[in-house]
């Protein structure tokens, strides 16, 4: 996703980049390339968690990770997944 949004020009569009990315992405962000995102559930209280929240919004993260702790959904690199749209 950061390397997507640091490919973005100024006039919106998408363009080849090469190279290291320092974006930092947390609430709050208007992503410009990306209407979508595939993750898994991060762990409490680190970057990516904020940089999903950033995409999804912070409450509705909140509500999804409440109802994945309550059905024992699994977390981290090989846990369940999510589609955000």
């Amino acid at each position: 996703m950061r390397g997507l949004e640091s490919s973005v020009s100024s006039s919106g569009y998408l363009n080849e980049f090469q190279g290291w990315t320092h974006k930092f992405i947390f609430p709050p962000y208007e992503f410009s390339i990306a209407n979508a995102l595939i993750t898994n559930f991060h762990m409490p209280k680190s970057t990516l968690l904020m940089m999903v929240s950033a995409f999804a919004g912070y409450d509705f993260m909140m509500e999804a990770y409440n109802e994945a702790v309550k059905e024992k959904y699994r977390f981290y690199s090989y846990g369940d997944a999510m589609l955000i749209l």
